[in-house]
This record gives structure tokens, sequence and C-alpha cells, in this order.
């Protein structure tokens, strides 16, 4: 986050290759490559009627792509195709490769369509990671 001559905080807009394990805040306009459910988890007969869906979808834009996890009403957001911007999105591990996430801090946003063109051969999610403890002494 940087902040202003007033004192407000703005967050500034990356790109896919510009993402990072571990980091928050971002905000990214981004192509559904494509969408696949993977869970959907509930009793609708029970007291609270809740239902927990997940999917998994590929996102991308001009530099790259990466898995994006869509939870319960962010997973109607996200149909191929559609242009959407993440607000305060994060990048988790999961089982080593990377995950682009927006919790309920964050914003999914379907927005007008824009002529992006995925760079389908740098797909980021397939990069595997491992964390290493670094001892000073």
């Amino acid at each position: 986050m940087a902040e202003s001559k007033s004192g407000m905080t703005y967050t500034i807009v990356n790109k896919v290759d510009q993402l990072r394990p571990g980091t928050s805040g971002h905000t990214i306009t981004v192509k559904v490559v494509n969408s696949k459910k993977v869970m959907q988890r509930g009793r609708p007969n029970g007291p609270q009627m809740r239902q927990m869906r997940l999917a998994e979808c590929l996102v991308g834009d001009e530099t790259g792509m990466i898995v994006f996890t869509a939870r319960n009403d962010q997973v109607d957001l996200m149909k191929e195709g559609n242009t959407v911007i993440l607000r305060n999105a994060k990048v988790d591990l999961f089982k080593g490769s990377m995950r682009l996430a927006v919790d309920r801090f964050g914003q999914v946003e379907v927005t007008e369509p824009a002529n992006i063109s995925v760079k389908e051969d740098n797909n980021l999610s397939l990069i595997e990671f491992e964390l290493v403890n670094v001892v000073e002494g």
C-alpha cells in the first residue's frame, strides 16, 4: 500500500507475473479462462440452510495465468470469458503451488469485457514452492 498526500491509502494495481506467495492487498483485472466446481457441501434441510461452494478458476492477463479459488457467491461470478476485478486479493500456497483468493475483506467484481489476450504459457500455479526456514546465527 502507498500513501497519498491526503493521508488516504490506495492499492497498487498488479499484473499476474508480479504476484508472489504470501502477499496480499492486490487489485488485479483478469479474464476467466475456465472454471471448475470442486466442492458443494451443505444441508439444504438443516436449520442454517448454508451451502459451501468452491471452484478453481484459471484466470490471467497478458503477463500470465494463476489459479483463483472462488468461494460461495464468487463461484457465480467466475464464468468463462468474464473480465473481473479482484480487489484486496491474496496469494496463498496450496500443496506447494500459488493460488489467488479474495476473502471477506476483498471484493470480486465483474466488469466490462476487456480485450485481454491471456498469456497461457506462463502459468504461475505450475511453479512449485517449498517453505524453507532460515536460521540466523
